[in-house]
């Protein structure tokens, strides 16, 4: 397989990525459409691989990037890491927090509180996964990364069955966050602070970097043979079956993000990384890949937009007091399309809106990296 081709299939695995994560993120209206639902709790969804896959694919890419380390010194080396780690975390924390204004009771903008600014978060995660598992990738041998990756799981799935039990509330993440950076930084989505994207909850996702790593060095030097299309689907079908029973006992859980649910989002992700080089690389099939292409190639960007465009139309309002977020969605959308297919047309509609800019950036050869 060409090095061309190897990002082709990258790209598309991390567009297609970002492409429903913008859809199942900005349903608007007052009832959504419920395929695109996470599990309430226990269970697994199409929609909880999203961001889990995420993460896989920013191990793929490092296997392409860090063999760009070689030759630069070790002060190099750690300086980028710490600055695309940090800068990635910074870029989330301040779009949780962008506007940085709102209006008070009696109708006045106001400056948001950092009192009350959400710590962690979806690009926080990414930021720290990447972080530490690129110092696990660079600074150990694959033996040990392969041994820290197994006390990552099975220390998280002993902490947690030492430190509570399986509950929203109950649970021993919960108690450390609130411990590290109180009620006020955390999440309240749930309807009490609890955040999915926790502090504890890390060390397990850095697991799905490490397998998406592996698989990416995998077809970097062998992705031309058929037998490393046939390891990785292999590797794939086993962790789903481990992951299987391992939910007996742990179970699979997205916003708990258990180890079983590593395990079994990994094992999908294998499934589809495996079919999609057999198909770009052993199929005359690969006309379709073009859409998702345009994801892949600005991932960070795209997202950024895809929340800079809804969190804006909420913030503008007409002479009447009235968001254009909400004009747009029930004067338009909910109008024509009441429910959920309405919320679910509104999500497609802004994802285009997203592609469209980031086919014209790929025209223009403008692509934004951190």
């Amino acid at each position: 397989m060409t090095t061309t081709q190897r990002f082709t299939a990258l790209d598309v695995f991390r567009g297609m990525t970002v492409c429903f994560m913008i859809i199942v993120n900005n349903q608007a209206g007052a009832i959504s459409f419920e395929p695109l639902e996470h599990a309430s709790w226990h269970g697994f969804t199409p929609t909880d691989l999203v961001f889990p896959s995420f993460l896989f694919a920013v191990g793929n890419a490092m296997a392409f990037t860090m063999p760009k380390f070689v030759g630069k010194s070790e002060a190099a080396i750690m300086g980028k890491i710490l600055k695309r780690t940090f800068l990635i975390f910074l870029i989330g924390y301040l779009l949780y927090w962008f506007p940085f204004v709102k209006l008070n009771e009696t109708g006045e903008w106001v400056a948001k509180p950092f009192a009350n600014t959400r710590v962690f978060g979806v690009l926080q995660r990414i930021a720290l996964c990447y972080g530490i598992a690129a110092l696990m990738i660079h600074y150990l041998s694959k033996n040990a990364v392969i041994l820290l990756s197994a006390v990552f799981l099975l220390g998280y799935w002993a902490l947690m069955c030492w430190g509570g039990d399986y509950t929203m509330l109950g649970n021993l993440q919960i108690h450390i966050d609130k411990l590290m950076i109180g009620e006020n930084h955390m999440y309240k989505g749930e309807g009490v602070p609890f955040d999915p994207e926790g502090f504890l909850s890390t060390f397990p996702s850095v697991v799905n970097v490490v397998i998406g790593y592996f698989a990416g060095v995998l077809l970097r030097d062998k992705g031309k043979e058929y037998e490393a299309i046939t390891k990785i689907l292999l590797a794939g079908a086993v962790l789903i079956a481990v992951a299987y029973f391992w939910n007996y006992e742990f179970p699979i859980n997205k916003k708990l993000w258990t180890s079983s649910f590593t395990l079994y989002t990994c094992g999908i992700d294998l499934l589809i990384i495996g079919g999609l080089v057999f198909v770009l690389d052993k199929t005359p099939y690969t006309n379709w890949t073009g859409f998702f292409q345009v994801f892949g190639k600005n991932p960070l960007f795209i997202y950024l937009l895809s929340d800079f465009i809804p969190i804006t139309l909420g913030l503008l309002r007409n002479a009447e007091g009235k968001t254009y977020s909400s004009l747009i969605v029930n004067n338009i959308f909910q109008k024509t399309m009441p429910g959920p297919w309405g919320a679910l047309v509104y999500s497609l509609c802004l994802m285009l809106i997203c592609w469209l800019v980031g086919y014209w950036m790929d025209k223009k050869r403008v692509y934004v990296r951190v």
